[in-house]
């Protein structure tokens, strides 16, 4: 292992430590108790206690949010590469698209429990995946509309499609760009899953047990819940910050 590899894995650890930390000194020097304000000495009992839910519910909050994201992927690069390549379609979808995404979740999930009854993976699934799109389309759309025309001009003219333009020009100059937007969608995916859970509860999932926490007053257990949900997100954005490495490593400005 590197030097360079090893600072990106103890630093994040130092700075999670330190977090950790002052947020145990604050909750002390405040004389909180734990149904005002937990700190993270509390949450290892509730842990403990509930080891085997938290296993359950996290699992089935990482896939349903996964599968959200995975759609949000295919959706928002595909409407991405057709704003990329159209402007009529740019100005066409852009209005909408910005109403949408103005448009406030929490009151979309009332919405589909009525239209969809019953189907609680599909509601959950469908709304990570209606919250976390547009970063992804956007992003695409930006990177190609932004393509130098010469490249486009240039393989034309040797016959090349629209389909080879984007595989050979436009998708390595836009990964940059939508692994960036990725990075943001991840953490959105989880946003809409957990409301949907919350919201329109179903007994599963995180924010299931989040809701149990709330309804029986007992705070270390929400406290850990919301922990276990960040680490999720970590794990999830870490996973996309490999993928980038892996395919668009050669955009990452090397430090000297």
């Amino acid at each position: 292992m590197s030097r360079r590899q090893f600072n990106q894995i103890l630093v994040p650890t130092i700075a999670v430590v330190v977090f950790l930390l002052l947020w145990e000194l604050l909750v002390w020097a405040n004389g909180w108790p734990n149904y005002v304000m937990a700190s993270p000495s509390d949450l290892w009992p509730a842990y403990v206690r509930f080891s085997g839910l938290f296993v359950e519910a996290s699992w089935e909050t990482l896939w349903r949010t996964v599968a959200g994201l995975g759609l949000a992927i295919i959706f928002g690069t595909l409407i991405g590469m057709i704003m990329g390549f159209s402007r009529t379609m740019r100005d066409a979808l852009y209005p909408l698209l910005v109403g949408f995404n103005a448009i406030p979740k929490a009151t979309v999930v009332p919405i589909m429990a009525l239209l969809f009854v019953g189907q609680h993976d599909f509601n959950t699934v469908m709304l990570a995946f209606m919250i976390s799109f547009f970063p992804i389309a956007v992003s695409v759309s930006i990177g190609l509309s932004t393509l130098e025309p010469e490249y486009r001009d240039i393989l034309r003219s040797l016959g090349a499609s629209k389909l080879t333009i984007f595989w050979k020009i436009a998708l390595p100059k836009t990964l940059p760009e939508f692994f960036g937007a990725l990075k943001v969608a991840v953490t959105l995916a989880f946003i809409g899953t957990n409301l949907m859970e919350i919201v329109s509860p179903h007994g599963r999932g995180l924010g299931a047990l989040f809701d149990s926490g709330k309804t029986n007053s007992d705070y270390p257990l929400m406290f850990a819940v919301l922990i276990v949900l960040a680490a999720l997100g970590i794990l999830l954005f870490y996973v996309v910050v490999f993928l980038e490495r892996i395919f668009a490593g050669w955009a990452e400005r090397r430090e000297t």
